[in-house]
């Protein structure tokens, strides 16, 4: 296992390159634990994380996040499809010699966490899902204010607090502003954003029923509900893009799933509460079988 030993935190670790299959993933890791790859949202890049989530990671954590092929300081062929975000995690991994490692993934990346789960089992050794959904159909599709927010090219504050927070809380309402300062405090060595061409393009090739935000390509569904790996999924109670209520369905029949709910919050738990949600992660990860 090859483990950097970084003395950096999240605001200023220097993003690192690694040349897989013909192209250059871009990645940033700090903390020298046991490994833990993060697969990011929609529109994310590196820059996109809160440090606060990140460096409370790394107290336990070798925290490794990356930017998807073509996308922020990544170069390669760009998309949203969840199994080609898969396997960069699985080229990155191998590329750091990460034989095994603890997987999380956030909105689209929990998509790709998910892929990795079923198609290298034997490579992840716990699962953190935040803010995604299980693949297959669904019944409760993503609020209309998600679309209105999400496709917008500059997102500000209050765009922010509807996308990834609960607008009705105040206490929710501070906890935004709180994480776009801390997101803000990086100053250099950042990733670009991703264009709005590309992100509206990549969105429309990977779209499928509107009544399944994760696609099932045939047995995900099913396979991870026989998986032995142990899940967790992190949301919170308003949450837009993927509504919680779609898990509810799963915890019958899904044999290692476990749910934590994040009240007067929205698609962005983790940033509204860090230092809980990565506490929560880190006695999953100790305890959790």
């Amino acid at each position: 296992m090859n483990q950097i030993h970084n003395p950096h935190g999240a605001i200023d670790t220097p993003t690192r390159y690694v040349e897989t299959n013909g192209r250059k993933l871009a990645y940033r890791s700090i903390g020298a634990g046991e490994p833990l790859i993060l697969c990011v949202r929609f529109r994310g890049v590196l820059d996109v994380w809160d440090p606060a989530f990140l460096d409370a990671l790394a107290e336990r954590f070798q925290v490794v996040t990356f930017d998807y092929s073509g996308l922020g300081s990544s170069t390669g062929e760009a998309s949203y499809d969840p199994r080609s975000l898969a396997q960069d995690v699985i080229d990155l991994a191998d590329a750091l010699d990460l034989k095994t490692f603890f997987l999380g993934g956030w909105s689209l990346g929990g998509q790709a966490a998910q892929v990795v789960a079923i198609t290298h089992p034997e490579r992840v050794r716990k699962l953190i899902l935040i803010g995604t959904a299980p693949p297959g159909k669904v019944q409760h599709l993503p609020e209309q204010a998600f679309f209105e927010r999400a496709l917008k090219f500059d997102n500000d504050l209050d765009d922010e607090i509807v996308l990834f927070f609960e607008p009705a809380s105040e206490r929710s309402r501070a906890a935004a502003k709180a994480s776009r300062e801390r997101i803000a405090q990086r100053n250099s060595d950042r990733s670009p954003v991703v264009a709005e061409e590309t992100y509206l393009r990549l969105l429309q090739s990977s779209a499928g029923p509107a009544d399944e935000l994760f696609i099932d390509r045939g047995d995900y569904r099913e396979t991870l509900a026989a998986s032995s790996i142990p899940m967790l999924v992190i949301s919170g109670d308003h949450e837009i893009v993927f509504p919680v209520q779609n898990w509810f369905a799963m915890i019958p029949s899904w044999r290692s799933l476990h749910l934590f709910l994040i009240p007067q919050a929205g698609h962005g738990p983790h940033h509204q509460e860090p230092r809980l949600c990565a506490d929560l992660i880190v006695s999953f990860a100790a305890t959790a079988n």
